[in-house]
């Protein structure tokens, strides 16, 4: 079984590098292809497609830069030190954009204010306990530790905020970084050299993905 990390919360993925911010003004152009999918403001209607309104802007780019780096080759990967991230919708939408291009769609999503969500009532009581205190027999650490109590995640960190976000969506990430962590490499992978997504992903069971996935996109 993967080692499992117990103190440090989940994570959809961090970013450590040194960021200056973008311009949200001139994202909302560059953004303007992007609502095809992700909805107007960035807020998706479409349960398999994520909400980015109010995302916190330093966790979306690193996720574009990953989104990049996985149509690279291993090889590039390897020279960039980059972490891939293959989404298949997204290939070829951010052909020819540059890190600035990044830094300023990122802005202004995190700009935009969140529409919410809702939880299943039956599924609330399960989900809000797996969130707030994570599962000590299995080893997996509390969501809010590193999302916060309210979901807004750690912007500095690089954390995602995860409140009002699509449950389907978020049912889906867990169980791609549950399938890397066991060796499925077509899974979720880019959370860091700590694998944080991956551990606590790993032990958790479908219907517990689901509870917390639930609980989630009611939590606004």
């Amino acid at each position: 079984m993967k080692k499992l990390l117990v103190g440090a919360l989940v994570s959809f993925g961090l970013a450590s590098w040194a960021y200056a911010g973008g311009d949200a003004t001139a994202g909302e152009g560059k953004a303007a292809a992007c609502v095809a999918c992700h909805g107007q403001g960035g807020n998706s209607t479409v349960p398999s497609f994520p909400k980015l309104a109010s995302q916190n802007e330093r966790y979306l780019v690193k996720q574009l830069q990953d989104i990049q780096c996985g149509a690279l080759s291993a090889d590039e990967q390897k020279a960039r030190k980059c972490a891939g991230r293959n989404i298949a919708q997204m290939a070829g939408q951010l052909n020819g954009l540059n890190d600035q291009d990044l830094a300023d769609i990122a802005a202004y999503f995190a700009a935009q204010p969140a529409s919410g969500g809702q939880a299943k009532a039956e599924l609330v009581s399960k989900g809000a306990e797996i969130y707030a205190a994570g599962i000590r027999a299995k080893g997996v650490a509390a969501c809010a530790g590193c999302h916060s109590p309210t979901g807004k995640g750690n912007a500095p960190a690089g954390f995602p905020r995860l409140s009002g976000q699509h449950a389907d969506y978020v049912a889906a990430q867990l169980k791609a970084f549950r399938a890397a962590a066991d060796g499925d490499h077509s899974g979720r992978s880019n959370d860091g050299d700590t694998q944080m997504m991956r551990d606590n992903a790993y032990p958790l069971s479908d219907s517990e993905i689901e509870a917390v996935a639930s609980y989630i996109s009611g939590l606004y």
